[in-house]
């Protein structure tokens, strides 16, 4: 896969997300479903979804002991998804039990990618909430090292720390960066966040958008911006 914009589908039901993806009539955006949009429905608005032709990033951020993420991904690769994730914070184990149940038989798998820390959290709340006290982009290069040394595929951060994981972990360990938005729009609750073409200047893989595209008036004119910015 070369560089893409993943649309967040973060609707409450499928009516609402089919009614969104229905006004793309030309390119199929690739699709981020989340916690919200999968509990509500379940698998069967990952096998609709695919149906239609789209590319998948099932953002569920499975975070427990390895031997039940090993079983969880073991459900989860049946769904033939184009990326899945975890938070890195589960430890080495727990990824490379995850990439063991993530594997089908004939050793294909999903891309799998760990969350490093949430774009939503910043220095202060990492130390006050986590008692994490080393600076937010170290323990980000740390969190994407141990991902590496798991045998994981890239991670999620902030377009802010791209650049410095590619040149930690190498140019083709994957980032894939939330935290995005248009140089005139609304930041929302997303406390460290970059543009669309400066992700791409930093070296972001893929740039995951919300709200820019999907409460934009014309979300497929947005869509396009999004590409036009990063890919083009």
């Amino acid at each position: 896969m070369g560089k893409d914009v993943i649309v967040a589908c973060d609707f409450a039901s499928a009516e609402q997300t089919f009614a969104f993806l229905d006004k793309f009539t030309g390119r199929k955006p690739f699709v981020k479903i989340g916690m919200e949009l999968y509990y509500a429905e379940g698998p069967a608005i990952v096998k609709e979804i695919k149906a239609r032709g789209h590319k998948i990033f099932l953002d569920l951020k499975l975070h427990d002991i390895p031997n039940t993420v090993k079983k969880a991904m073991a459900v989860l690769r049946n769904l033939d998804v184009d990326i899945t994730n975890l938070h890195a914070a589960g430890t080495k184990n727990m990824m490379r039990a995850a990439l063991e149940g993530l594997t089908r038989e004939d050793g294909t798998r999903s891309l799998l990618i760990a969350v490093t820390q949430l774009t939503s959290t910043d220095q202060q709340s990492m130390e006050e909430d986590l008692l994490i006290e080393k600076p937010i982009d170290q323990v980000v290069m740390h969190y994407a090292s141990c991902a590496k040394d798991a045998g994981l595929d890239g991670i999620v951060c902030s377009p802010l720390e791209a650049g410095k994981v590619h040149d930690s972990c190498g140019a083709n360990f994957l980032t894939i960066t939330p935290g995005v938005r248009f140089a005139d729009g609304d930041v929302g609750d997303q406390k460290r966040v970059m543009t669309p073409a400066q992700a791409k200047e930093i070296g972001s893989d893929y740039i995951v958008v919300g709200r820019p595209i999907t409460a934009a008036a014309d979300p497929v004119a947005a869509y396009e911006r999004c590409v036009a910015e990063f890919c083009d």
